[in-house]
């Protein structure tokens, strides 16, 4: 069967809560990168909508299941 990928906070690539990390793993992507385009589109944004995004992005993705 063809199994659909999931996105899940990263337990092992995480700074602080794991979005970066699980958009990484996610994509394929080195999670370095992700990070970079977020603190950028942060920054231009003015900041307030980056971080409440990221917020926003950890209590809705789930973790990574254990099995």
């Amino acid at each position: 069967m063809n199994e659909t990928k999931k996105l899940y906070l990263s337990s092992k690539d995480k700074k602080l809560l794991g979005v970066c990390g699980g958009i990484a793993e996610y994509l394929g992507v080195d999670s370095t990168v992700i990070r970079l385009l977020w603190a950028g589109v942060t920054i231009l944004s003015g900041f307030l909508p980056g971080i409440l995004a990221y917020l926003l992005a950890a209590l809705i993705m789930p973790p990574r299941p254990t099995n």
